[in-house]
């Protein structure tokens, strides 16, 4: 193996014409020049050098290590370069786990905004749901998770996690056009005690938060149709098939389904980005992570 040190040692001598020139750029003595040059020659088992009074000039062999050289000097500089622009956090991969929504509403304009500021950092999106988004942080197996809290749910793991509060909002109630409620203001959850229910499945948080809130109003929803995807929950209400509690930013436009707000005290949902303890100041993770938390006021709920 070629020792890439001896090759810089043989560039500066094809640059500057002499050992002693060699020496002084390289910051050596022209003794330690020679011996370099020698050892590189007993490496590769050729001359590459012919001495002409106190010069010296390239052999055939000589000339031709020259441009290899270059080519591999060069490219380690380029990846001296690199790691240097990692640790700076200008230049990497970063993958990130988020729920539909939040994609929407933060992590893509995110990305927006980081292409024009680091465009050598390539972020790296996949579609979780929160609690599953979390398990996979944990695992390594992404490096920041889009997850979220709810009102009566349990508190991310705050040894093991770090978290930062992206956006706030409400569920809102999901009816039919043609139900009795439509033309509400509000709508009281207790008003919906006979309706059949859509919800997510069984272990996501959405779900739990549906379940508490309608047992704080007395009853227990009658859970016909089940999906994790929003977007099918709301078509399966506007099929008149049940009432559902959605987070805000999941209903998009009109979608043939009537959003109401809850009355009183609406159930909740607080969204953040995490990432594992220490992990925080890592500079690649720090430069989306701060991208995030600059377009967190795209997460602005409004009132539907």
């Amino acid at each position: 193996m070629i020792d890439p040190r001896r090759l810089l040692v043989l560039r500066a001598l094809a640059d500057h014409g002499t050992v002693r020139a060699a020496a002084e750029k390289l910051y050596l003595t022209p003794s330690a020049v020679s011996q370099q040059l020698t050892a590189l020659e007993n490496e590769v088992g050729q001359s590459l050098l012919a001495r002409q009074g106190r010069r010296v000039r390239l052999t055939a062999a000589g000339e031709l290590l020259v441009e290899h050289a270059k080519a591999v000097l060069a490219e380690l500089e380029r990846a001296e370069a690199s790691l240097a622009a990692c640790a700076a956090g200008t230049v990497g991969t970063v993958e990130v786990a988020s729920f539909a929504s939040a994609i929407t509403q933060v992590v893509a304009p995110s990305i927006v905004a980081l292409r024009q500021r680091a465009p050598d950092v390539r972020v790296l999106v996949r579609d979780a749901e929160a609690h599953n988004s979390l398990m996979m942080l944990l695992a390594g197996e992404i490096d920041i998770a889009i997850s979220m809290e709810y009102t009566s749910t349990l508190q991310a793991d705050a040894r093991r996690v770090s978290r930062f509060p992206l956006y706030t909002e409400p569920f809102d109630v999901v009816l039919p056009p043609q139900h009795r409620l439509s033309a509400a203001d509000a709508v009281a959850l207790d008003e919906l005690r006979d309706d059949d229910w859509i919800a997510p499945l069984p272990g996501n948080p959405c779900r739990a938060v549906a379940q508490v809130c309608c047992e704080n109003a007395g009853f227990v929803p009658n859970i016909t149709h089940t999906s994790d995807d929003f977007h099918a929950v709301v078509a399966l209400v506007a099929a008149g098939t049940g009432v559902a509690l959605v987070p805000r930013t999941a209903i998009a436009g009109d979608q043939g389904v009537v959003a109401l707000p809850v009355a009183g005290r609406p159930p909740t949902r607080r969204v953040f980005a995490a990432v594992q303890c220490g992990r925080e100041d890592h500079p690649l993770v720090r430069v989306v992570l701060d991208a995030l938390l600059a377009n967190k006021e795209r997460g602005t709920i409004r009132p539907p």
